[in-house]
């Protein structure tokens, strides 16, 4: 239900709603900001944040000593998993699982438009929360990793650039067939999307090795490598916008991993959506 503008009181999150500057796919921007509106994102989140910060330091710390002690890539997503069925909202989860198959469009779409690479991937496209554990949240960041070494080595060994195109495949590009109605809706899934990765940050880092934890971090700057690779196949460099990791070789402290990684996701959004655009607009002429 849409809010009623009250003038002398104006909603920000109906002006957020209604600016049509960001391009969003519509419901996921109805769920952005269902999910970001809620009260756990406004008073627990801030007390969250900095205990995971300490919690995280101190896990640094026993790193340094016993980088790879107490580790399980299948019991952490075992946990994320139970915990993100029984706590988070429907919203959230819809947009968290909607990401990995938007990043695995969006790194198809590169595949098959730059021109004279030839690259293995492998999509993710999970149907539901129980895909997470496979390693699923692993499995994402390695096929980022990947993919970037693998374009650059082919585009060094064939002399190649990533340059304009007059036409486009967008075959690779289309809705998720997810719902929000798949989704737990108890009265235990008050938790925001953004509150929730601050709660599991701790879990990840302190089951993870040291070397597999800072991997999986810093795949986040990365958002700008890929930015100017769409920048460049579309000679659009005008649209690279809200890339926020300022540089790719001056890595944030993992601290900061869950803004990031939100800011991440709505970027991801943001691009996906502009590719659906200049889809709709192809399939015109």
């Amino acid at each position: 239900m849409r809010t009623i503008h009250r003038r002398e009181d104006p909603d920000p999150w109906l002006a957020f709603q209604d600016d049509a500057n960001l391009p969003l796919d519509p419901l996921a921007r109805d769920s952005w900001i269902a999910d970001t509106s809620r009260w756990s994102r406004q008073f627990l989140m801030p007390i969250i944040r900095p205990i995971s910060k300490v919690v995280m330091g101190l896990i640094q710390l026993y790193k340094i000593i016993f980088p790879n002690a107490l580790t399980s890539s299948l019991l952490m997503h075992g946990i994320i998993t139970w915990g993100l069925k029984r706590f988070v909202t429907p919203e959230g989860n819809y947009l968290l699982v909607r990401h990995f198959h938007l990043g695995s469009q969006i790194l198809e779409f590169l595949k098959h438009n730059i021109e004279g690479v030839k690259i293995e991937t492998e999509p993710l496209y999970p149907p539901d929360l129980d895909a997470f554990k496979d390693n699923l949240i692993l499995k994402h960041d390695i096929n980022l990793y990947n993919f970037v070494i693998d374009l650059n080595r082919e585009l060094k060994e064939k002399n190649l650039k990533v340059s304009p195109r007059s036409s486009f495949d967008f075959s690779d590009l289309h809705h998720p067939p997810i719902t929000i109605e798949q989704f737990r809706h108890g009265r235990l899934n008050f938790i925001d999307i953004h509150t929730a990765i601050e709660i599991i940050l701790p879990l990840f880092q302190f089951l993870q090795t040291d070397r597999a934890f800072w991997r999986s971090t810093q795949s986040l700057q990365l958002d700008e490598t890929v930015g100017l690779y769409f920048a460049n196949l579309l000679n659009m460099h005008n649209r690279l916008f809200l890339v926020n990791n300022r540089h790719p070789l001056v890595p944030a402290v993992t601290g900061e991993a869950g803004y990031r990684l939100v800011l991440h996701s709505i970027s991801t959004e943001v691009l996906h959506a502009m590719l659906m655009e200049l889809k709709a607009r192809s399939e015109l002429l």
